[in-house]
């Protein structure tokens, strides 16, 4: 039997060293100057979507843009990537996001900057429209990566995430007693 796989959906992780305590501190300045806006976060801080364009915030865009080129790379992506937006997220306990994609964009994803024992897992579901429509019974036990439904991963402080745009993904609720703070951003092409 010949098997081959086709149509694989890539979820790309990379840690980097920041320091995320500054990058916390500016973040809660931030939020006390800002009320925010409301997109998919619940009981939560969401900044406006320049965070890009700020100094205090250029070693993390320089460090998003090294990963996006690696991407590009494993891609065949022409053209140079650029931010089209980036904004900060502080969960409060109870806090989550809400199921969403990114329209108008490439690639999206999340630097994690205050990370706390249960804060909160992103999870991405099956992108495949048609695997929605049967639900078969499976043997007792953990199936291979290429069965699953969905994906949670943990939010680990110093990581970068980033993912197709169109990949459905939320936040799981801030079961911690404390504060959960990441970074989300957007990528385009030059000239889209």
């Amino acid at each position: 039997m010949i098997t081959e796989g086709f149509f694989p959906t890539l979820i790309h992780g990379k840690d980097v060293k920041l320091n995320n305590q500054q990058l916390a501190n500016d973040i809660i300045a931030w939020s006390k100057q800002d009320e925010g806006v409301i997109k998919t976060n619940m009981n939560g801080w969401h900044s406006q979507t320049n965070m890009h364009e700020m100094p205090q915030f250029k070693l993390l865009v320089d460090e998003l843009f090294k990963m996006q080129y690696e991407i590009y790379k494993q891609e065949w992506l022409d053209r140079d990537p650029k931010i089209g937006n980036m904004w900060a997220n502080i969960n409060y306990p109870g806090g989550y996001n809400r199921p969403h994609v990114h329209p108008n964009s490439l690639y999206s994803g999340v630097y994690y900057v205050k990370t706390p024992p249960n804060c909160g897992k992103i999870a991405f579901n099956d992108p495949r429209p048609g695997v929605q429509l049967k639900m078969p019974i499976r043997k007792e036990g953990r199936p291979p990566k290429h069965l699953w439904r969905e994906v949670h991963l943990d939010a680990v402080e110093g990581r970068i995430i980033m993912f197709p745009a169109w990949l459905w993904h939320g936040v799981e609720p801030n079961k911690s007693n404390d504060i959960r703070i990441s970074v989300s951003f957007n990528f385009i092409q030059h000239g889209f």
